[in-house]
């Protein structure tokens, strides 16, 4: 290492802090690596479930030389967004709506990729090469790098472990065609803990350091398109968005101090909001309410389902009026939930008057199989 280069490294981590990273480390990326054969993996098992985009972007998201074969280094940083207080408190409030701490306040793929391209721009000035940045929306699996720059490594919940920042990192990373040198590898510091997967509501982990997105309760109640699996309701509790869990019982929590900066702070109407005045959101509020959230991408429909499946969950017979009030709304996948809350909270006998009313004027197939299933329940 020259000292102009170590300078140099020394100079972007300046500049990364400035800009409100928290860590900033280096690694290569021209050798192999064991994450292209993990993906490969999660692929066959079809763990990824409806994420199509996995599949057809693993050629070149299975290495970085893939996706851009001129990239010779990797500059990784680490954004801490930890809670100041404990998320699964909300749990037992079950008239509330969990949202996951990434997304309680304004989507931070916009800050994270605006600050990279910041950072970006300065080291092409300083570096004379090429360079691209990316966040994780991007066909590259940033936690494997984090891992090789030492940022962390990769828990048995397959999320990245951080000793200073425990398991609450945005990750985003700059490639570059410079050749820098690396900052040595983190390794892992699990041991026989299985904190994550024991506290993991739907089973989502087959094996340590193995998800099934399928049964992920972020994939269900973001990525998955159409009603969640019967099977799997119950599990959901009153998360509407995402999930904390596996992240948020990790011991290595201890450590970290709680760090969501200003322009990422939670937003009061997105911290256990009340699960009936969400469930009225028609298309135009809830586009109000979420214009700069993450959740705007997931859309109405299936918020609205999340809620309604939270109602259910509920006990909570203050809420049948808010799941009743959805029996007629435009969206068969908002039905087929309301269906389903109103059969876990109303007796049976106003079940079936319900279903006398509603059924036989039901035209979409999976409403109609929903009235049938809490018929015969």
């Amino acid at each position: 290492m020259t000292t102009s280069t170590s300078d140099l490294r020394e100079s972007i981590r300046h500049r990364a802090a400035e800009l409100g990273f928290n860590v900033c480390r280096f690694t290569g990326v021209e050798a192999p690596w064991r994450a292209t054969g993990r993906l490969q993996a999660f692929l066959e098992a079809g763990h990824h479930g409806e994420m199509a985009w996995m599949a057809d972007t693993a050629e070149r998201r299975g290495h970085p030389r893939a996706l851009w074969p001129e990239a010779r280094s990797a500059v990784v940083l680490g954004l801490n967004y930890g809670p100041e207080t404990n998320p699964l408190a909300g749990l037992a409030r079950r008239d509330r709506g969990l949202i996951s701490v990434y997304a309680q306040g304004d989507d931070y793929h916009d800050l994270i990729k605006g600050r990279l391209k910041q950072l970006g721009g300065w080291m092409a000035s300083h570096l004379g090469a090429d360079l691209k940045v990316f966040v994780d929306t991007a066909p590259l699996m940033e936690k494997p790098l984090a891992q090789q720059a030492g940022l962390g490594w990769q828990g048995k919940h397959t999320n990245l472990v951080s000793r200073e920042f425990g398991s609450w990192l945005f990750l985003g990373v700059i490639l570059t065609t410079a050749d820098l040198p690396a900052d040595p590898a983190e390794t892992d510091h699990c041991g026989q803990c299985r904190a994550c997967l024991d506290a993991c509501p739907t089973a989502a982990f087959p094996a340590p350091y193995q998800l099934d997105a399928r049964r992920c309760v972020s994939y269900l109640t973001i990525e998955h398109k159409g009603p969640v699996d019967p099977e799997l309701r119950p599990g959901l509790g009153n998360r509407i968005y995402g999930c904390d869990d596996c992240l948020a019982v990790c011991p290595w929590n201890k450590f970290a101090q709680a760090g969501r900066e200003q322009k990422l702070a939670a937003r009061a109407d997105r911290v256990e909001p009340p699960l009936g005045e969400l469930a009225a959101l028609d298309d135009a509020a809830f586009r109000e309410r979420f214009a700069r959230s993450p959740i705007k991408r997931t859309g109405r429909d299936r918020l609205v389902r999340n809620v309604l499946y939270a109602i259910g969950n509920s006990a909570d017979p203050t809420l049948i009026p808010a799941a009743r009030a959805r029996l007629d709304d435009a969206s068969p996948l908002v039905r087929g939930a309301a269906v389903w809350a109103l059969g876990r909270l109303l007796p049976r006998a106003e079940v079936l008057a319900l279903a006398h009313s509603h059924a036989d004027a039901e035209a979409d197939p999976g409403v109609r199989a929903e009235w049938a299933s809490v018929q015969s329940a």
